[in-house]
């Protein structure tokens, strides 16, 4: 199974960076929006959009949901009438239980599978405006194939993600939830925070380095998005923020009794780890 036309619902950041690369890939690539506004903003950027559903998903083999991970089930069902038969459906949503709970079951009853998609990719810019033909070069995406659809599409979806510049992984959906808490929605969380407290006492960015503007860069991220994400994963990011606040607590032990060569020792520790990574 190979793709040649590709659907993308929902012109933002990660929607246009798909459309970009699939074309550059070789790809047939249309762009839907409902917003007339943003997909003439699509169009003048050089990327084929439209608003009109089934023009945009007829004869298309591939459909890729690039909306709100609570906009999928609603849209899902306005696609139905016009989807191809033996066409495959997949997503870039950050949390992956709840399209599989909400989205395959409609697109089952319908005959047209569906497998979760979650490019490791992304930027504090949003809006098709920000879109990057190499988004997702050498980025991790992970494939979820909970309803264990068959090995042709699995394959075709991992070639695409890999045509596209990705480094494919598997995992099951509530693998990818707990996984992505702690590397992804954790670290959004530390830096909100780490700009709340840095910026309490005012504007100290004159005397701030590369240090502070690294650690809160993405609180610059779409709040709306964030906030989705984090509520939809919330009991798997509320587990790991427990953690991280027992790990605040023995700091503050470790500082309360001036003990140097335990924090040394701990700082150690974790840059070693830390270090492991590229």
């Amino acid at each position: 199974m190979q793709f040649k036309k590709v659907t993308i619902l929902g012109p933002g950041l990660l929607g246009g960076s798909v459309a970009l690369a699939a074309e550059e890939a070789g790809l047939e690539a249309v762009l839907w929006g409902r917003n007339a506004e943003r997909v003439e903003k699509t169009c003048a950027l050089g990327m084929s959009a439209t608003t009109d559903l089934a023009e945009a998903v007829g004869g298309a083999d591939l459909i890729v949901l690039a909306v709100p991970v609570g906009a999928m089930a609603p849209l899902v069902e306005m696609l139905l009438p016009h989807l191809s038969q033996g066409c495959l459906v997949t997503d870039v949503g950050s949390v992956k239980v709840h399209p599989h709970e909400v989205v395959a079951p409609l697109l089952k009853k319908a005959g047209i599978g569906f497998i979760g998609s979650h490019p490791m990719a992304g930027s504090e810019r949003t809006g098709v405006e920000a879109a990057c033909v190499d988004l997702f070069r050498g980025a991790a995406c992970v494939l979820t194939n909970d309803e264990s659809l068959e090995e042709a599409k699995v394959k075709a979806l991992e070639e695409f993600w890999e045509s596209l510049g990705c480094v494919v992984r598997f995992l099951d959906a509530a693998e990818h939830d707990r996984a992505v808490a702690r590397i992804s929605h954790y670290p959004h969380v530390m830096a909100v925070l780490t700009a709340e407290v840095g910026l309490a006492l005012g504007d100290p960015l004159q005397l701030a380095g590369g240090g502070f503007r690294d650690t809160s860069r993405v609180a610059s991220g779409d709040p709306a998005m964030w906030a989705e994400i984090m509520i939809e994963n919330r009991a798997a990011l509320a587990d790991v923020l427990r953690e991280a606040e027992q790990s605040l607590r023995d700091m503050l032990v470790i500082l309360e009794d001036s003990d140097n060569e335990e924090l040394l020792d701990y700082l150690l520790e974790v840059k070693a780890t830390r270090d492991e990574v590229s």
